[in-house]
């Protein structure tokens, strides 16, 4: 345990002083309207943590906004805003596309993983203020406190963003559904329409002919 708490402390020192991103706080409740402005937006499990080139690699589980054909998508660390999966772990993602068809993944975003230290957005622990004589198991059982808050608050923002999700993508292929109908009641009319010209034609000929006919035998 003191091994993780000494890896969740050193984790945080690193990215305070790597990251200079001035991003608003996102309340739950506006994480996924805030999201889906961004290109394109899945819940994936990152695959391959490329830290030297800065090269982070995702396989989509659930597409719920944007088009892309393949499994995986890769994401460029690209500044300081950049967020840093730095965990093969699950991951909410909003990002937007660059040129090249990877992705960038703002610090901006509501972006998280499933487990909150493998990011850069965790925030820092509480201060306690404590005399030298405190015995560390107190220490350590306050830290553990916060970091069991910590991880329920990032897990029901997980699950929220999941099912708000969910039925964003269930409204939007209904949507798609209802268009897709229409437009072919659309395609259905307009062969009905030609149909009923062509045979028009077809009868005014019919009646054409026969009455030459009878003029040619008069």
């Amino acid at each position: 345990m003191k091994f993780r708490y000494i890896f969740v402390f050193a984790f945080f020192f690193i990215c305070t002083n790597s990251f200079s991103c001035d991003c608003n706080p996102i309340d739950r409740e506006n994480m996924v309207e805030i999201g889906l402005k961004y290109e394109i937006v899945f819940y994936g499990e990152v695959t391959k943590v490329d830290s030297i080139n800065r090269i982070y690699t995702f396989r989509i589980v659930e597409l719920f906004k944007g088009k892309y054909n393949s499994l995986f998508i890769t994401q460029k660390y690209s500044g300081n805003c950049s967020i840093i999966p730095s965990l093969k772990q699950l991951w909410i993602v909003y990002a937007n596309f660059n040129n090249d068809k990877t992705i960038e993944v703002s610090s901006c975003s509501p972006s998280t993983g499933f487990k909150p230290y493998g990011s850069d957005s965790m925030p820092s622990p509480p201060e306690i203020e404590m005399s030298q004589k405190t015995d560390n198991q107190i220490k350590s059982l306050s830290f553990y406190v916060w970091d069991l808050k910590f991880e329920n608050r990032n897990l029901q923002d997980w699950i929220y963003q999941i099912e708000k999700l969910r039925v964003y993508k269930k409204s939007q292929k209904e949507i798609s559904d209802k268009e897709k109908n229409e437009t072919k009641l659309e395609t259905y009319n307009r062969y009905i329409i030609i149909s009923l010209i062509v045979n028009i034609v077809l009868f005014l000929s019919l009646i054409f002919v026969i009455l030459k006919k009878k003029n040619f035998v008069k």
